[in-house]
């Protein structure tokens, strides 16, 4: 896989610093915009943002959220609207200062329900969700758990803290909002519906954080054409099957306008 050189794009959103960086490519296509998931940031993605430049050719842009690596704590402790929240007033206000209109959102996990929100409402050139959630699982709900147990007895939090400023605001921020009472509930099946953007679902076949039927949902609602990409594996095919997966996507994206 070929490496670019990633350089920081500075940006704020409701006068917060949020962390951002771009793998260069050609100006004159779409860019790639990632999404990470409930405890990543820009350094998290590891190897597969400049593996993906590499392979499309194209801007891969990559931010923290707030509360998350480098970037500034969000404005109000995190509630499940979250998702709503960063795909609806975030994002919109966040892309133009990345030059990333109509961008191809990358997504993983809680990244990619976020792209999924987004692509529902507004224009995008193509979507690839890279373990989704659309509703919650019992399965999911039980790793987290374990995944508090982990931080709880300090040796998630030590690594945690290599990535992220304030490893408790991005841990809780996360952990909170699934293991809220309310959450059960949560579904983006009426959002699921409204996808007409070109999207390519990745998931590994072992992913404790959530099961096939994730993206057997989307398939049955998305009202625009979807594709699939099963793999073995665990929660983070992008990165336990980084070769396959970064050629998949660049496959699928060869289509993609511009």
């Amino acid at each position: 896989m070929s490496a670019t050189s990633a350089v920081p794009r500075p940006a704020t959103v409701a006068g917060r610093r949020i962390d951002a960086v771009e793998h260069r490519g050609d100006p004159a296509r779409r860019p790639v915009v990632l999404l990470h998931e409930g405890l990543g940031s820009v350094g998290l993605w590891r190897e597969f943002p400049a593996a993906l430049a590499g392979a499309t050719g194209r801007r891969v842009l990559v931010f923290s959220r707030f509360g998350h690596g480098r970037s500034e704590p969000p404005p109000e402790p995190r509630t499940p609207a979250f998702f709503h929240e960063e795909a609806l007033d975030v994002l919109p206000a966040l892309l133009p200062q990345l030059d990333a209109a109509g961008p191809i959102l990358v997504g993983h996990s809680d990244g990619a329900s976020i792209a999924l929100i987004h692509a529902a409402q507004h224009p995008v050139s193509a979507a690839v969700l890279i373990a989704p959630h659309v509703f919650v699982e019992e399965m999911c709900v039980s790793a987290i758990r374990e995944t508090r147990e982990a931080f709880l007895s300090g040796g998630l939090r030590e690594r945690m803290s290599r990535h992220h400023d304030d490893p408790d605001a991005a841990f809780w921020g996360w952990c909170d909002v699934w293991l809220d009472p309310a959450f059960p509930s949560w579904t983006l099946e009426e959002e699921a519906a409204q996808l007409a953007a070109r999207t390519l679902l990745v998931q590994g076949s072992e992913d404790p954080y959530g099961s096939l039927a994730q993206l057997d949902r989307i398939e049955a609602l998305a009202s625009g054409p979807v594709q699939r990409c099963v793999v073995s594996g665990g929660h983070s095919p992008h990165l336990e099957h980084g070769p396959e997966v970064v050629e998949r996507i660049a496959i699928f994206l060869r289509d993609a306008r511009r």
